[in-house]
């Protein structure tokens, strides 16, 4: 299910950004991808209508993210989500790569594969409830 994860959000790379989109033909933005993605390794349901990544909370988004039922884990995998902290108050979600992170970038207005570590901290990685083989 990772694969299928990384592969849907790559194949979404080159859609541009859209704050609240949740199609790749008009545009995604973080939660939208992440959506996408998911969705493509089974999840159900739907991202949260009226998010506040820029309210700086990370308890409370990693409390909606474990409501649509992935479970926290520390091991990196590929096709985890990551909420990093990209600045005073504002979070961003990507997804893991396996060698980077794939994301809705905001400043290029793309959907875009980055190389290397996330370029913010990150504050919290989840996966798939069926994806955590071992529970850490």
């Amino acid at each position: 299910m990772s694969a299928a994860i990384v592969a849907a959000a790559r194949a979404a790379i080159g859609a541009r950004f859209r704050l609240h989109g949740r199609d790749p033909a008009t545009g995604l933005d973080c939660v939208g991808l992440v959506e996408l993605a998911l969705r493509a390794g089974g999840a159900k349901g739907q991202a949260p209508l009226g998010y506040a990544l820029r309210s700086g909370d990370a308890e409370a988004v990693g409390a909606m993210i474990a409501a649509a039922g992935l479970v926290a884990c520390a091991a990196p995998r590929a096709g985890d989500l990551l909420l990093c902290r990209a600045g005073p108050g504002q979070l961003h979600l990507m997804i893991d790569s396996g060698g980077g992170v794939i994301h809705a970038d905001a400043m290029l207005r793309r959907v875009v594969e980055r190389p290397g570590p996330p370029p913010w901290p990150v504050v919290g990685r989840w996966r798939l409830a069926d994806q955590d083989e071992k529970r850490e």
